[in-house]
């Protein structure tokens, strides 16, 4: 190992150590991360923060492409913007509501759900926007904070899983994949 990382640090933790206390270890410190990455992710992300007028636009965008009910354009935009942004039923459903009074968009009830599609004026304003999509402005340099903040996340769950389950050989092994992945992450940052 490299001998990089101290016991001090991260709450008595040693990860060049394993044994039956490593597991509980491991979880202190992946809270411990956890807790430090949205600190630092959420402050930096918290100017991200849409409009109004970007919930519409968005729905607009993707009206443009094909009919959808409320649910399906709520899960589009948190796909589309890797999870940095999901907006509420509370902002959607009256955002829908506004378009369809605006003759934007048509409601069609279809087996108890509503399915909107665009008007030719709403098409209009669709094109007016010139294809970009809120969500495309989400995030930074190409790519979503908070997204990376839900992989980091889902990285420290599967190693605590270890940590729970794993035999001292496979918490070892895990050790040796997070500190590579790690040097991985650094090197990214060297390349710019």
């Amino acid at each position: 190992m490299s001998g990089s990382w101290t016991g001090s640090g991260f709450g008595g933790f040693d990860p060049r150590k394993s044994g039956s206390g490593a597991g509980s270890g491991l979880f202190d410190l992946l809270d411990q991360l956890k807790e430090a990455f949205d600190q630092k992710v959420g402050s930096a992300t918290s100017s991200t923060r849409v409009s109004k007028g970007d919930v519409r636009a968005a729905v607009l965008a993707l009206l443009a492409e094909q009919p959808m009910h409320g649910y399906q354009i709520i899960q589009q935009i948190e796909e589309r913007s890797g999870g940095s942004w999901k907006p509420s039923a509370g902002s959607v459903y009256p955002t829908l509501q506004l378009l369809a009074d605006e003759g934007l968009i048509l409601a069609e009830e279809s087996g108890g759900r509503k399915t909107y599609s665009l008007t030719a004026a709403g098409q209009a304003e669709a094109d007016e926007a010139g294809g970009r999509a809120p969500w495309q402005s989400q995030g930074t340099k190409g790519g979503s904070r908070t997204g990376l903040g839900k992989a980091g996340v889902d990285l420290a769950q599967a190693a605590a899983q270890v940590g729970q389950s794993g035999s001292p050989d496979q918490v070892k092994q895990a050790i040796e994949v997070l500190e590579e992945a790690r040097r991985k992450l650094y090197s990214i940052l060297a390349q710019d």
